[in-house]
């Protein structure tokens, strides 16, 4: 049998490679990393726990042992070749550039990385026009990421050792991130989320608390209490997919205009309901710097659609009050 160290690439997406003798032993996602290194360690685990990649035909496990010589199938969608690394001259509000990082405040509706439908005009071909450094570092150097409907700062490695620093930071979980976010009711104080998170048993686009999920924690405070609503500040030890969205629903608190995890039709007629994306802005990131190892923090307050909404609903609630008190002065 051919060893296929390399991929072979199919018309239907389907690629297919054949383990190493020689990575015998070796857990099924790590050797895929390391064969595959267009794709990140997280990215492969993401396909063997849906499903899409068959050792010898049959599905696996992301810590499945191999034995070398058994013939993957990965099923994935396949990449243009001309778009990923294609450079747009696309504005990004720079909050902090050095010679080995940026920092940038990334606006709601910006898809970070190039995929099924967005294959143009995202974060990473922006950088790869900002900092045309940026072909030689795997991912653009991107290390971590926001949802497209979410604003916010996001720090990018500009040359090989700041992304290694950065990715072992991320595993660490010394990387500082807080995120502002606009829930649905009244949070009666602060709290911890500790529930794991996977794919979703039959919403395969959703994310969901599942047992035998990846482990997830988000700590949540109440900043501002309004009338049927609440601004938290929430900040994360793990960086799962839609971790903070998926955490605020299963405490009963979704996130104002997600159209993913919450019902708009739920929200009371006003200014919450007519917002168009899920009310989250990442407002406040923290790490080491990668080459000096000094402490580094920015902030960066949300954007103006953000302090539209908190406006909105302060005017509402204001105007409750006052409706109320006037009853009460109509009662007596």
């Amino acid at each position: 049998m051919e060893n296929y160290t390399t991929i072979k690439r199919a018309d239907d997406g389907v690629r297919c490679l054949q383990i190493p003798f020689d990575a015998a032993g070796g857990r099924l996602d790590a050797v895929l990393a390391g064969l595959l290194p267009e794709y990140s360690r997280s990215r492969i685990q993401s396909w063997i726990r849906d499903g899409d990649v068959r050792l010898d035909g049959a599905t696996a496990e992301v810590r499945t042992r191999v034995r070398g010589g058994e013939l993957v199938e990965m099923t994935v969608e396949p990449q243009p070749a001309s778009l990923p690394s294609l450079p747009e001259d696309i504005p990004l509000d720079v909050v902090y550039e050095d010679d080995s990082i940026l920092v940038i405040d990334k606006p709601a509706g910006l898809v970070v990385h190039p995929g099924s439908g967005n294959w143009q005009g995202t974060l990473l071909n922006g950088l790869l026009h900002h900092a045309p450094q940026l072909t030689h570092v795997p991912r653009a150097g991107i290390v971590h990421r926001l949802d497209k409907d979410t604003s916010g700062l996001m720090v990018v490695a500009l040359t090989l050792q700041a992304q290694t620093s950065l990715v072992r930071q991320l595993q660490a979980r010394t990387v500082r991130r807080e995120y502002l976010a606009i829930v649905q009711g009244r949070v009666g104080q602060d709290g911890r989320v500790d529930a794991p998170i996977g794919r979703h048993a039959t919403q395969r686009t959703r994310m969901a608390v599942v047992s035998g999920g990846r482990e997830a924690v988000t700590h949540y405070r109440v900043v501002t209490r309004f009338a049927a609503h609440t601004l938290v500040r929430c900040s994360l030890e793990t960086g799962r997919t839609h971790q903070i969205r998926v955490h605020m629903q299963h405490i009963g608190h979704p996130l104002v205009g997600d159209p993913v995890y919450h019902r708009r039709r739920t929200e009371p007629v006003g200014c919450a309901r007519a917002f168009d994306r899920q009310a989250l802005h990442a407002t406040q990131l923290g790490l080491l710097h990668p080459l000096t190892g000094e402490p580094m923090l920015w902030q960066r307050d949300p954007p103006a659609d953000f302090v539209a909404l908190l406006n909105c609903l302060a005017t509402q609630e204001a105007t409750g009050e006052a409706r109320i008190s006037q009853n009460n002065k109509n009662a007596g």
